[in-house]
């Protein structure tokens, strides 16, 4: 089958591997166009670019599908199929019903629960068993495509969103295969979904890691999972300076009679929640790399019974 890809890394990029090592031919691989990275802020290929430019295969990286020129570039490659792995766009009817078998999206839940942008993160965050990809032909509706390979996936007790998104990317890839052989060989099936069981999940943005302390140990504990490794959980020192916690865990201290955020009295970097106490094992502070939390505790010198996240002069 001929097929178009569009997508963007991280998610997109084993996804794109698997396709191009399958039976199904890859016309064109359609990617945003790539960015100034780097403190130089040079452009750097992405990761879906350069995967093109490896196997020979045409690259397309437009704004948007919105201009005329560029629709009409994608249906010259005269693909069967579109398929769609983090591309970023919501595709216009136009561009859906471009190829005979339509536009096949690669989502990273088992809809319809979470639908939307942030559906690793969320299932993370929500304390979700389990995961899983879907493979749904795209309508003109947010993730409200019936689905063709559904594929489920455990949840770690301590994976990371980004633990996940590598997990769930690679099954993403061989579930799109599954789909595309389905729809050749005349086999697939295709399972509305129950409107009644959607939750949906937005784009993040880089405050929703922010560290609110009165709650509780489990979801502080989730919540930094969910946030690693963008956007990172976030609190504040006395002095204002961010920092970021890249790993913690609940601990056997305990908070309850301490105010939530403050700093326990010990050897580790505890600080009491809403019901206990969390341990901070890894710690980034601003414009630093990450760090062992005691370690950054005994440099900081921070005394206990200082609160994190407190307002500021600034914030006040």
């Amino acid at each position: 089958m001929r097929v178009v890809f569009l997508g963007s890394p991280p998610f997109a990029t084993p996804v794109l591997r698997r396709l191009l090592a399958s039976s199904h031919d890859v016309v064109a691989v359609i990617t945003p166009p790539d960015r100034p990275r780097g403190r130089g802020r040079g452009v750097v290929a992405s990761e879906v670019s350069l995967l093109a430019q490896e196997h020979g295969v045409e690259l397309f990286q437009p704004k948007g599908l919105k201009d005329p020129a560029d629709v009409e570039r994608l249906r010259s490659f005269e693909a069967d199929a579109l398929c769609v792995a983090s591309y970023g766009e919501i595709l216009r009817t136009e561009v859906l019903e471009m190829t005979p078998y339509g536009a096949l999206n690669v989502h990273a839940s088992l809809l319809p629960r979470w639908r939307g942008a942030s559906p690793i993160q969320s299932a993370i965050a929500a304390g979700d068993p389990e995961s899983g990809v879907s493979v749904q032909k795209m309508v003109l509706a947010l993730d409200e495509g019936d689905v063709i390979v559904e594929r489920r996936s455990p949840i770690g007790d301590r994976e990371t969103s980004g633990d996940l998104l590598a997990r769930l990317a690679e099954d993403g890839g061989e579930a799109l295969i599954e789909a595309l052989d389905a729809l050749a060989n005349g086999t697939a099936t295709f399972t509305p979904q129950d409107p009644a069981l959607a939750s949906h999940c937005r784009k993040l943005k880089k405050d929703a890691g922010r560290i609110d302390w009165s709650r509780s140990t489990a979801e502080l504990d989730r919540h930094v999972r969910a946030m690693s490794p963008w956007p990172g959980a976030q609190t504040t020192l006395s002095d204002g300076r961010n920092l970021v916690v890249r790993a913690a865990q609940p601990s056997a201290v305990d908070g309850d009679d301490a105010p939530a955020g403050s700093l326990l009295a010990g050897g580790a970097f505890t600080v009491a929640t809403g019901d206990g106490a969390l341990d901070l094992l890894t710690v980034q502070p601003a414009g630093k790399p990450a760090m062992d939390g005691a370690a950054f505790l005994r440099g900081a010198r921070l005394e206990a019974g200082l609160v994190l996240g407190a307002p500021t002069e600034t914030d006040a």
